[in-house]
């Protein structure tokens, strides 16, 4: 089923302009996907160093999210969008990958615990400054959501190459 939507969506007028212009197209999308992924990693490493104590003593956790939370937000819309248009320009590529579908769980993972990470945190600002930063779950919580970035970075690499997985993946073999 995945892959006749996938033949579908390369047969639409979006995807057959990108796949026309693939040359200049596909690259240019990469690359602001490939900053927009560094902007959130940045942002995510550093409320995780500010939350483990290691950076940012000189502000509270809410400063430090209000500083780097709004970067965060508009990476993940830069990388929503340019995501959208890596799929509709090279559907059989991204959606038979097992790199890919892991990828996207990653993300929805680690874009739910930074959802849920920044409502906690405006509605029990006292609590988490005082109580919540010193618990060993918060701190495993930062050091998770970072692996979680890191491995939506290494999937998303790992694309290219998904004959890794072997009959994991969706894709024909060639």
């Amino acid at each position: 089923m995945m892959q006749q939507f996938a033949e579908w969506l390369s047969q639409t007028s979006l995807s057959v302009l990108i796949q026309t212009h693939n040359a200049w197209v596909i690259p240019t999308i990469q690359s602001i996907h490939i900053v927009a992924i560094s902007v959130v990693l940045a942002s995510v490493l550093m409320i995780d160093l500010r939350v483990l104590g290691w950076a940012g003593h000189d502000q509270t956790l809410r400063e430090t999210a209000n500083r780097f939370g709004p970067w965060l937000s508009r990476a993940l819309l830069v990388l929503l969008v340019t995501g959208v248009l890596m799929v509709v320009g090279e559907p059989a590529r991204e959606l038979l990958s097992f790199s890919f579908c892991l990828k996207m769980f990653l993300v929805g993972v680690g874009t739910l615990i930074a959802a849920i990470f920044q409502i906690t945190l405006k509605s029990n600002e006292h609590h988490w400054e005082q109580t919540l930063v010193k618990r060993r779950i918060v701190k495993s919580l930062a050091i998770l959501t970072l692996l979680i970035w890191v491995s939506v970075v290494i999937l998303g690499r790992l694309i290219a190459y998904d004959y890794v997985w072997g009959s994991w993946s969706l894709k024909p073999t060639a």
